[in-house]
């Protein structure tokens, strides 16, 4: 790699215009200086086109690619199709990033000859994120089998493609996955096998902003993707890579409860048959994972109230249920 490697940002946007601005003002004001930033509007119908191609006018390191809208993961897809970099970064419309996010991270990988370089984040609702004071913790380093756990066992790294720096080459023949939502998550296992080592610290870089089309504390059925996502995963894993079976039946498990306990705090409409799945694949796993001394402490806990039934679970815990971000 070398001392000033070209850095593709990838910034898939769609009727973004309430949020574009912010994000592409925290890009272009990075003081690692030498990147590419790859726009690509999806098909907007408000002025996202627009704003993207006025920032293009101004600096002459973004580049717009407008396409038809074909959703979040065909926006990256075009991304990581058009771009030229040695590394590579996402950062979603509505997001912003500190100044010093990508200089950090770039340090970070060549100081440690990393393949993935990931800061901390924080989520926010208002104008600004709260970035806060940055941190004097040693980084923590992961090989591709301790990267795995960490991720599935949800323990200090998270499947998000944002709040990172790729090698490229790692995505050399992966793309996400059309048409549905957890399609990061789909992709971290392939991305990961490829991956030798892995470089993260806690100082909070990146600000993920929640609103309601996006806030994983709001039920939707589509939602339930991820049942889908991490039953294909539990299978493929069996047969490649039985080692990490038990870390991805803790992070299914995690689904079970999340989709399972939303479900039915939603009163919107009848999620009987989504709520049947997720309990018996409760049923299914809470044996095992209540074993398991890497399972998370919340899966524990609900385990345990699993036990009393399905009532005692969705009436009681259920009630004031938030997940995480």
């Amino acid at each position: 790699m070398s001392q000033e490697p070209l850095i593709s940002v990838l910034v898939p946007a769609y009727n973004a215009e309430a949020f574009l601005e912010q994000c592409l003002e925290s890009i272009v004001a990075q003081t690692y200086r030498h990147l590419e930033i790859i726009v690509v509007d999806d098909g907007s119908t408000d002025n996202s086109g627009a704003i993207s191609d006025r920032w293009a006018e101004r600096d002459d390191r973004i580049r717009v690619i407008h396409q038809p809208n074909g959703g979040h993961s065909a926006a990256r897809n075009t991304a990581l199709d058009a771009m030229t970099g040695e590394l590579v970064m996402m950062v979603d419309s509505d997001d912003v990033i500190h100044p010093e996010f990508t200089a950090t991270l770039l340090g970070l990988m060549q100081e440690h000859d990393a393949d993935i370089a990931v800061t901390g984040y924080t989520a926010f609702f208002g104008s600004e994120p709260d970035f806060g004071r940055r941190r004097d913790g040693s980084p923590r380093l992961y090989d591709q089998q301790q990267a795995m756990l960490a991720v599935f066992y949800q323990h200090g790294l998270t499947h998000s493609p944002w709040g990172r720096l790729f090698k490229a080459t790692l995505f050399d023949g992966i793309r996400f996955p059309l048409g549905i939502i957890y399609e990061d998550l789909a992709i971290i296992y392939p991305l990961l096998r490829k991956c030798h080592r892995v470089v993260a610290i806690d100082d909070v870089l990146y600000g993920y902003r929640q609103h309601v089309s996006n806030s994983m504390r709001v039920f939707s059925p589509k939602r339930a993707a991820v049942l889908e996502v991490c039953e294909n995963l539990e299978r493929q894993m069996q047969r490649e890579d039985p080692q990490y079976v038990e870390a991805v039946r803790s992070r299914l498990l995690s689904a079970y409860f999340n989709i399972l306990l939303l479900g039915h705090q939603d009163k919107s409409g009848d999620h009987k048959q989504l709520e049947d799945r997720c309990w018996n694949g409760i049923k299914r796993l809470r044996n095992k994972c209540l074993l398991d001394p890497n399972v998370r402490a919340k899966n524990k806990l609900g385990i345990m109230a699993s036990y009393m039934g399905r009532r005692f679970l969705c009436d009681i815990v259920g009630r004031n249920y938030q997940p995480a971000p």
